[in-house]
């Protein structure tokens, strides 16, 4: 009597799965005819690399930064031009009874220049282009940092989408099996209790659906932002979230980041540009010589000589202000940019060293889960749940064994995107991308 009943169930429940099937095809074919009908100028496939180039091509933040380099170039030509000379006219006229400017007047015209003693145009020209090296290693940092938000926003979107994956598996599976159950709560097969706890079960997966897509919309938004594209454009990502080994070395890593990152040059550079506000500080107090020129002609009852070439020197005595606030100041700012740029070393190395940590164990935490610990958990779910259908496991075995399943397999998809995300933090915090 009781195989019969289990054979009635089976078939009860197969005939369930038929249904399902056919309505999960119906669906399917809905979202593939409104997908189909979605404007495909608002459909962009874009792979990582192709993300990145785009992002180099539209991204605000870059452009903005890109600005800061034409701006210091406009510095360094500033820097190259020489003082303008200085033209002044000027007349003196005895404003006697009965005379007029024209008839007894002096009118002289003069043209005087600055010349800028001890190199300071020099050093200026020197620290301009400090200036423009460092606005460029700037830029460069900027898109070391950003090009790991890109990387990072484009795996979270991938990310989501393997939650929302797995997340849609347990809940059609056990939208299944809350069908098949209600025919036997209603037969008498089952308790309601049993019947309760597979639908709280199927909500709770139903909630994590939600949840992922949810989160892979927001992450879209974020990624749209960063390529500066409208919030109508459809993204398609192609570069699927997988498993890729790298093994790099530590000490080649720690020599890399010494040289290539744009940080640190911009920390060198802003060292350099100190020492040489320094001897510019130092120039100041020597001072500038102004050489003036000109012509005066005088009125009909001037002095016999009404004509005149003027020729004057013009040079500040340094009795009291020979810069040496400046110099001071300058002298400081150059410790500053020493202990600047130590801590950055610092920093840098550390950076490097706890990224490395993290993408090891990462990659030994993945690789322990890809050894058949995924399998295992698939397994053990479809063996229970069949027991289950033939009366040999209970219904807190069948959702035990669901809770572990869905556990590794979510624990494996963050443990991957971890990876995934240390490799990235690892290339930012050198500079230069990893080889696999």
């Amino acid at each position: 009597m009781l195989s019969v009943i289990a054979l009635g169930a089976l078939l009860a429940m197969l005939g369930q799965e038929a249904a399902w099937s056919a309505e999960s095809a119906a669906k399917m074919q809905t979202k593939e005819e409104a997908r189909a009908s979605v404007p495909a100028s608002n459909v962009l496939r874009l792979s990582v690399d192709e993300a990145l180039a785009l992002f180099l091509k539209q991204n605000l933040d870059l452009i903005m930064t890109r600005f800061g380099i034409e701006t210091a170039k406009g510095q360094q030509i500033t820097a190259r031009l020489f003082p303008n000379p200085t033209l002044s006219v000027g007349t003196l006229s005895a404003m006697t009874s009965g005379q007029t400017i024209g008839r007894s007047a002096q009118i002289a015209t003069q043209v005087q220049q600055l010349f800028e003693m001890a190199g300071k145009r020099g050093y200026r020209i020197e620290i301009a282009g400090f200036g423009t090296q460092s606005a460029e290693a700037s830029f460069e940092d900027a898109l070391r940092q950003l090009g790991f938000t890109v990387k990072d926003t484009y795996y979270r979107v991938q990310l989501a989408q393997r939650r929302l994956a797995l997340a849609e598996e347990n809940r059609d599976r056990f939208t299944r099996i809350l069908e098949v159950n209600t025919i036997r709560f209603k037969k008498g097969y089952i308790a309601e209790v049993d019947l309760i706890r597979i639908r709280l079960q199927v909500v709770d997966f139903h909630s994590q659906v939600i949840q992922s897509i949810q989160e892979g919309d927001i992450a879209r938004a974020d990624l749209r932002i960063l390529l500066n594209l409208l919030p109508s454009t459809e993204l398609d990502l192609t570069t699927d979230l997988d498993y890729r080994p790298v093994d790099p070395d530590i000490i080649t890593l720690r020599r890399v980041a010494l040289d290539a990152r744009p940080d640190l040059r911009v920390k060198r550079l802003m060292q350099s540009q100190r020492v040489a506000d320094l001897k510019l500080a130092r120039a100041f107090a020597i001072p500038d010589l102004t050489v003036g020129g000109g012509y005066a002609v005088q009125g009909p009852r001037g002095p016999d000589n009404q004509q005149q070439v003027i020729l004057n020197f013009g040079v500040p005595l340094p009795l009291f202000n020979r810069n040496q606030g400046g110099i001071m100041q300058a002298e400081v700012a150059i410790q500053a940019a020493d202990a600047d740029l130590q801590k950055t070393l610092v920093q840098v190395e550390s950076q490097v060293d706890v990224a490395y940590r993290n993408l090891i164990q990462s990659r030994r935490l993945v690789e322990a889960y890809r050894g058949g610990v995924l399998e295992d958990a698939r397994s053990t779910l479809t063996i229970v749940e069949r027991a289950y259908e033939r009366g040999g496991a209970t219904i807190l075995d069948l959702l035990d064994a669901a809770r572990t399943s869905r556990t590794i397999q979510q624990n494996y998809i963050e443990t991957l995107f971890n990876y995934q995300r240390n490799v990235f933090q690892l290339e930012s915090a050198v500079g230069r991308e990893l080889s696999s």
